[in-house]
């Protein structure tokens, strides 16, 4: 009964993520298609696995269950793990990275399995096991590296970062890596399907959780308008920068309060004030900050203007009435912003400027 509903939830699961309009539990946030789509494949494939592994109890003699389990490792392992790691892809919208390595990342399973039917030697089970979890590792040095470059490219072309903060996908990637291991840890004992069936639900649960709150990058310049934006020279000579660049953001920028407009993103930034992508970013590195830094610093300043205002003027506000008028979406990123901003708290600031 709790195979069969292990699989149902599976079942459930993709039938939600493919017909779903919209998210039922963050109503807010609007998730990658094609997250949710290789989600749901995710899904089918764990429905599948749990069908092609269910006549194995019923099996004999030993030889027979032996080498039926090999067939269904291997199909396991061409299926979830390249499944796994096109998700896990997905998870990053900085650019959409091939998929190929993944198959490329197959073929030892597809000749280790050859060579098992071949000779049907049972010891090529552990080849099988220390591969897969090589190719865990590998994954997660990978996916580490990567969701570090992410981090920085989203610090970099967004102010607000609600919904796309990393360190979610972190937790997925070690649930993940760490349910994978022990998967490949197995010894077909009752205990251990046990184990493994909760370790379904639990991947199951955490991939519709990172789903549900992982938000579409969808203000992302289009391609055609993104093909000018490094200076085919800027690889071969140094690159000169406009001297103008500073005028024109206090210009189109601060002086126009455009920092306010909740979502603004180093292109629409870029765009408003007339100059390429490339050389606001550049302009952003060589003055030592960031385009995430140099928003929110705006709009930590326009706060403390309103906050000194209503206090003069003696008229009762709150912080997050405040915060959410300086351009901030959330009270947490505020907090957060002001703190690396001011070096102290929100309510510590407040509680001096009181005195």
């Amino acid at each position: 009964m709790f195979y069969g509903g292990v699989t149902f939830a599976s079942v459930i699961a993709c039938i939600y993520l493919l017909f779903r309009r919209g998210n039922a539990f963050a109503s807010d946030v609007t998730s990658p298609v094609r997250l949710r789509r290789w989600a749901a494949v995710f899904f089918v494939v764990a429905t599948l696995s749990h069908v092609w592994w269910m006549p194995f109890s019923f099996l004999n003699p030993w030889n027979t269950k032996s080498l039926y389990c090999m067939l269904a490792v291997f199909l396991d392992c061409v299926t979830i793990v390249p499944t796994i790691m096109a998700i896990m892809l997905c998870m990053l919208q900085d650019r959409r990275r091939p998929l190929w390595p993944i198959a490329v990342a197959m073929l030892p399973f597809v000749c280790i399995m050859a060579a098992f039917l071949t000779h049907r030697i049972e010891s090529y089970i552990q080849y099988v096991q220390g591969y897969f979890l090589f190719l865990v590792l590998v994954q997660m040095l990978y996916m580490l590296h990567a969701i570090r470059q992410y981090r920085r490219w989203l610090r970099d072309n967004y102010a607000d970062l609600e919904h796309k903060e990393v360190w979610q996908s972190l937790v997925v990637l070690f649930v993940i890596m760490i349910c994978l291991a022990f998967y490949s840890s197995g010894t077909l004992s009752l205990t251990y399907e046990y184990v493994v069936q909760v370790n379904d639900l639990l991947i199951l649960g955490i991939m519709l959780w990172r789903v549900e709150t992982l938000q579409h990058l969808d203000d992302v310049a289009p391609a055609d308008q993104e093909t000018d934006e490094v200076p085919k020279a800027a690889s071969t000579v140094p690159l000169t920068l406009p001297s103008n660049i500073g005028q024109l953001l206090e210009l189109h920028c601060e002086n126009t309060q455009l920092y306010l407009q909740h979502g603004l993103t180093l292109y629409q930034l870029s765009a408003a004030v007339g100059t390429n992508r490339y050389y606001l970013s550049q302009y952003f590195s060589r003055q030592g900050t960031t385009y995430n830094s140099y928003i929110n610093s705006l709009r930590i300043r326009h706060f403390i203007d309103l906050y000194k205002q209503a206090v003069a003027s003696r008229r009762r506000v709150t912080a997050q009435q405040l915060a959410d008028e300086s351009g901030f979406r959330s009270y947490s990123t505020f907090g957060i912003a002001f703190k690396q901003v001011m070096g102290t708290t929100v309510t510590a600031w407040m509680r001096n400027e009181r005195l």
